[in-house]
């Protein structure tokens, strides 16, 4: 693949202290031909920050709105102003590593291509352009829908790491081809219903294990403050995926399992919330009203209390969050062993 041409998309609302990293960082790749940021009604110093990060190039372009939108409206409003044949998506608050495209672009067998997370504490990242990730046996993987579903679906206790997470490149022909763009109606999943909707369709996603992206994980990340709502409605994406009747019945299983799993989380807090707004007479008949409410309800309150319980008698403390960690696993450095 020569010369690749990428239009890197960043959503910003209320960035202004983290933005300008980002730019710096997609700025500085040379495939890189367009960055478009997005002002998602922000009420700091975003545009400010933005127009500051400017490099000169002619490659930066800001769209503002005035009303928040979400992740999706921003990044179709991009997609819809940007040329470039690839996309890439890169939050506010995190950074590419330096040589990012050229390991995605080493070949051009892949509809999405993605590679390995680094994820990063915050207060571990008090410099991020001196952040290096050891160099990785790329190791490549085809994900299939199967696959995909089943690397979105969390464990208790164990350290979030859904593939959802990933921040491919994305071929915009495929996009166009397919008539794919972000849900506007999820704010929490966005990345996720995309990604499963393309590999339906047939998209070759490959992944390599190589890091070229440092996703910094912040207490107060707008990621981290979804609505109850916004678990309903990627429950409901999922059902709207099931709708597809060319997916075998392998696929739709793994697919109800991620659905009920969203659904079941919804449930248990949407009877915190009836029990926070109304009190526990009426967050009881929420429960009591079906077996499909009472069931995840009394699950997840129990394991909540097992795990406070299990906490303040010192066992099964969780271990301390590393300050920087892969999403995925990743093989020895190359020239180790």
């Amino acid at each position: 693949m020569t010369e690749p041409e990428v239009c890197v998309i960043i959503a910003a609302r209320n960035a202004a202290r983290t933005i300008a990293v980002a730019i710096a960082s997609a700025l500085r790749e040379p495939e890189v031909a367009e960055v478009v940021v997005v002002d998602d009604a922000s009420t700091d110093d975003t545009a400010e920050v933005v127009r500051a990060a400017d490099d000169g190039s002619g490659r930066l372009s800001v769209i503002r709105l005035d009303v928040n939108g979400g992740p999706s409206f921003a990044r179709n409003a991009a997609i819809v102003s940007s040329k470039s044949p690839f996309i890439s998506i890169l939050d506010a608050d995190d950074f590419f590593l330096e040589g990012r495209f050229r390991e995605l672009f080493a070949s051009a067998d892949w509809d999405f291509a993605a590679d390995n997370i680094m994820m990063i504490r915050d207060d571990a990242a008090t410099d991020v352009s001196k952040i290096t990730a050891p160099r990785f046996s790329a190791d490549p993987e085809f994900l299939d829908f199967e696959r995909f579903i089943e690397g979105n679906i969390s464990s208790r206790r164990v350290q979030r790491g859904e593939l959802g997470f990933l921040k491919p490149v994305i071929s915009r022909a495929f996009l166009d081809r397919h008539g794919l763009r972000y849900d506007e109606n999820l704010r929490l999943g966005e990345d996720y219903e995309l990604y499963a909707r393309a590999v339906a369709c047939g998209a070759r996603f490959k992944v390599i294990r190589s890091c070229g992206y440092g996703a910094i994980v912040r207490a107060d990340s707008l990621s981290g403050q979804h609505k109850t709502q916004d678990l309903k409605r990627l429950a409901d994406a999922d059902l709207a995926l099931l709708a597809i009747d060319s997916l075998p019945e392998g696929s739709k299983a793994v697919l109800r399992k991620h659905e009920r799993q969203v659904r079941d989380k919804y449930r248990l807090r949407n009877f915190l919330d009836v029990k926070n707004e109304r009190g526990l007479t009426a967050a009881a008949a929420y429960a009591l009203a079906s077996q499909s409410n009472l069931i995840p309800i009394v699950r997840g309150v129990a394991a909540d209390k097992l795990d406070a319980l299990f906490r303040r008698a010192g066992f099964g403390s969780k271990q301390p969050v590393p300050s920087r960690r892969f999403l995925m696993a990743a093989t020895s450095p190359v020239g180790e062993a």
